[in-house]
């Protein structure tokens, strides 16, 4: 796996039917049409992002690929309540690319941690380096190590480390 690949990583989160999934920071949707696919039509994916244009194609696309279990919302990852999700609501998070983007990285885990129901799982997948002016710049990098501070301080125990590529690194963290 040279470059990081939704399929690859979801397949080592192991996704089941009937689950409720948030991708935060979802961007362009990377995750949500094939975990809307995995969760099945007792599930549900709620595609969070703060920029409207994201979530109207993410919207889009599940209409034309006929998936009926993607929700989309509005929301600030950065901010306890942010995401407009109820306390404890989702059993897993996405949270892939974004990572980096924080300026408030602990409210994000505070805010991840809200959202997920007792044992939730989030998986945290970012940057490991700034690859031929793709990614972001080497002074915003959040570390490996970083990360896993981050959600340690924040009330995660890490379950495992996944392969996310040659340049990313993936973990996946259980609210404790």
């Amino acid at each position: 796996m040279a470059f990081i690949n939704p399929e690859d990583i979801l397949d080592q989160l192991v996704l089941v039917e009937g689950r409720t999934v948030a991708e935060l920071g979802a961007g362009s949707g990377a995750y949500v049409l094939s975990t809307a696919r995995r969760v099945g039509d007792t599930g549900i994916v709620y595609a969070i992002d703060v920029q409207k244009h994201f979530l109207d194609k993410i919207k889009n696309d599940a209409k034309l690929t006929d998936l009926t279990n993607v929700e989309v919302l509005s929301g600030d990852i950065e901010e306890l309540g942010g995401t407009g999700l109820k306390d404890g609501f989702v059993d897993t998070a996405i949270l892939s690319n974004t990572l980096f983007q924080f300026e408030d990285k602990s409210e994000a885990a505070r805010e991840i941690r809200r959202i997920l129901k007792t044992d939730g799982r989030v998986l945290v997948v970012d940057w490991s380096d700034s690859f031929g002016g793709i990614g972001p710049s080497v002074d915003a990098i959040v570390s490996k190590e970083e990360a896993h501070d981050i959600f340690k301080r924040n009330g995660f125990t890490h379950e495992r480390d996944i392969k996310a590529g040659e340049h990313h690194y993936g973990m996946i963290f259980r609210k404790m």
